[in-house]
């Protein structure tokens, strides 16, 4: 079973970093990013085939007798159509939200696969989704924190620039153009690690069948700062916003992570 759990983690985590290198090409229009996520990818179709071959060997039956392993199977099948489509087509945002379902639908059979051995290394696996869920949601708001501090430096710069004042220091901010980027990147690669984190979040709270609140306050909250900042992908990417106005929108965005990581887990029912 403990080899089993490791593979099912590998497998996880090399998907989870297939989904942020889709998600900078479905931004950037990253060719290097989509031919890494292409391969990680294909490494995780390879380990999911590999298990179905031995669960079809052992068991002597094609493994969808069950929900679990029809989840697992069915999330084999959107690997396979996300591969081609990959390939085939160009249509780039179609392979990156089919595999952000496809993290999910993975995800929720491993747990449910894992959860129904009920041994001890069942629970500790549950309880590492846990553990990735709040990992993974703390990384993001760091990146998002520093996406805050160079949209920061860049109001300052700028301002010191309209005024003419603080010349001889200011070179040390570097040019506005670097810091707008630097802080676009840096949301770049919070927006995934953040969406990875709830769909781990979502999982956990099924697989351990606690009181989940859809309406409670700190779930509203992390998907609201989720869709903030997919905001500031969409003004920046489709409407061309670019230098002072996307940074006081960074700024503020950043003023609503604030309010839902000290606030929100006060009033919390949930979280803690």
């Amino acid at each position: 079973m403990d080899i089993t759990k490791w593979m099912y983690e590998i497998i996880l985590v090399i998907y989870g970093l297939s989904l942020v290198g889709y998600f900078i090409d479905f931004i950037q229009h990253n060719r290097k990013a989509n031919r890494i996520a292409f391969w990680l990818l294909s490494m995780v179709w390879l380990l999911q085939t590999s298990f179905l071959c031995i669960q079809l060997i052992s068991d002597k039956s094609f493994p969808i007798t069950t929900l679990q392993e029809g989840l697992f199977f069915y999330a084999w099948i959107l690997v396979t159509f996300s591969l081609l489509m990959n390939r085939l087509f160009t249509i780039h945002f179609i392979v990156f939200f089919t595999n952000v379902f496809t993290f999910f639908i993975l995800l929720l059979a491993i747990s449910m696969r894992i959860q129904a051995q009920m041994e001890p290394s069942s629970i500790q696996f549950v309880h590492e989704i846990l553990i990735t869920h709040i990992t993974l949601a703390i990384v993001s708001y760091g990146f998002f924190t520093l996406a805050f501090i160079f949209s920061l430096m860049y109001l300052t710069q700028y301002y010191f620039l309209k005024k003419k004042q603080g010349l001889k220091w200011m070179w040390r901010f570097g040019d506005l153009k670097r810091l707008d980027i630097y802080s676009f990147t840096a949301i770049t690669l919070g927006v995934p690690l953040l969406l990875i984190g709830i769909i781990y979040g979502i999982v956990w709270a099924y697989s351990m069948d606690v009181e989940f609140y859809w309406l409670d306050i700190k779930t509203i909250g992390s998907i609201l700062v989720l869709g903030v900042y997919i905001l500031y992908l969409l003004l920046r990417i489709v409407r061309g916003y670019r230098g002072r106005s996307i940074a006081i929108y960074n700024t503020a965005a950043f003023l609503v992570l604030l309010i839902n990581f000290f606030l929100f887990s006060l009033l919390s029912n949930f979280h803690f």
